[in-house]
């Protein structure tokens, strides 16, 4: 046997895992399975603009994937090997350093390098993967064939960080006395995620403000028939996408600052701001007809704002799940147990066994149009709770009512 034909015989792919007969069968099933790698990588991802994030098995003789996250179709897959002098990581584990470049084109290092052109790769980054006794594991990936800024000292800092949360996951899944540690990492994860998304939504705000605006100049210009019917259907996509802003900004908020906050302002505006959510409704969705009955005909103290993007969310959920042609209603009153307003449209009914997992953030319903995080009830049910109040649903002859109830509130201005 040949020297080539000895280095094929020892490659192995993503069959060998699927059989179990992988020479590093036990590595790739520990990371493959891991919820907190894929999460992770989606992380990664997500900061860096990377479009390829991957967790790479690295000895002397191989490189291994173990769990990858691909955006660009590099076809590799868990269990896929690469020869380990076609790869970075190779010099990555020969001296425990890092290896990281934004363009090929033009870094001094790496500018044309033969393994770059191989793949593909323009701009790249491998972290070493060490155990917590020292000992190298394997690599951080994260490659894309356009540049990217990854050299950046807050993207060295987050690579390097899970790299090393990565090793020190290795030994909590092998012993169970470390699990406490684990736990730690993923509430380190799970708060840096949050920040990240909080920032994200920041962000989103001014180019989402500033289309707004650019549309609403668009429809005091004089527009030809096709125009007049296209911007309407883009005011919409545009209302939607700010409610799912609005949403994960309060989310990541509530997560961070320990809940959702409310000012309760004596006297509230808020039949005046159930009003105006309801007339954004009408006009971003000008296909449902929605009916607004309104009797709040005494004072109330409350938070207004909040309450209305509650209902505003309500709304949207009566949208996306409505039967077409039937009305949207939007009934609001004082009685004896404080206000409640309900919005309820026709259409199928939520399962008995899904009702009260619909409060909880990310779940969605089991004929949801692709649209949404399922972000939209839990924040309702957040506010709700913020009052001292409630969220409750009914189904009752194809007709699903929500219903946000909250106590009336002292008259005095208060802060929770």
């Amino acid at each position: 046997m040949n020297d080539l034909t000895e280095r094929q015989a020892t490659i192995q792919d993503h069959a060998a895992y699927l059989e179990g007969t992988h020479k590093f069968q036990n590595d790739i099933e520990m990371l493959a399975d891991s919820a907190l790698i894929g999460t992770i990588l989606e992380t990664i991802m997500l900061a860096t603009n990377m479009r390829f994030a991957a967790v790479a098995r690295v000895t002397d003789n191989h490189w291994v994937a173990c769990r990858t996250v691909d955006e660009v179709n590099f076809g590799l897959n868990p269990g896929d090997e690469i020869e380990i002098q076609s790869t970075f990581c190779k010099s990555v584990r020969e001296t425990s350093n890092k290896v990281v470049f934004n363009d090929t084109a033009t870094d001094e290092v790496y500018r044309n390098h033969p393994i770059a052109a191989k793949f593909g790769i323009v701009s790249y980054a491998s972290i070493p993967i060490l155990r917590s006794d020292g000992t190298f594991f394997g690599t951080l990936c994260a490659i894309d064939p356009e540049p990217r800024d990854v050299k950046q000292p807050r993207s060295i800092a987050m690579l390097e960080m899970f790299a090393e949360i990565i090793g020190q996951s290795l030994e909590t899944e092998e012993r169970l006395e470390a699990h406490e540690d684990m736990l730690a990492h993923e509430r380190k994860l799970s708060r840096i995620q949050e920040e990240f998304v909080a920032v994200l939504g920041h962000d989103l705000r001014n180019p989402v403000a500033a289309l707004d605006a650019g549309f609403r100049q668009l429809s005091t210009e004089p527009m030809t028939e096709k125009a007049q019917t296209i911007l309407p259907m883009m005011r919409s996509s545009l209302r939607r996408m700010n409610d799912l802003i609005e949403n994960i900004m309060l989310h990541a908020k509530a997560r961070l600052g320990g809940g959702i906050r409310i000012s309760a302002q004596t006297n509230a505006p808020l039949a005046e701001a159930i009003a105006q959510v309801v007339e954004e409704a009408v006009a971003a969705t000008p296909e449902h007809e929605i009916e607004l009955d309104l009797r709040l005909d005494q004072p109330v103290s409350c938070d207004a704002p909040r309450v209305a993007q509650a209902i505003s969310n309500l709304l949207s959920n009566a949208v996306r799940y409505s039967t077409p042609g039937t009305p949207i209603r939007v009934h609001g009153f004082i009685g004896n147990d404080g206000i409640e307003i309900c919005v309820a449209n026709n259409g199928p009914a939520v399962p008995e066994e899904l009702r009260q997992e619909l409060f909880n953030p990310f779940r969605r319903g089991n004929h949801a149009a692709g649209e949404g995080l399922g972000l939209g009830l839990y924040i309702v049910s957040s506010i709700a709770t913020a009052h001292n109040g409630r969220i409750e649903v009914a189904c009752e002859n194809n007709v699903t009512t929500f219903s946000f109830k909250i106590p009336v509130q002292p008259t005095t201005d208060q802060i929770r």
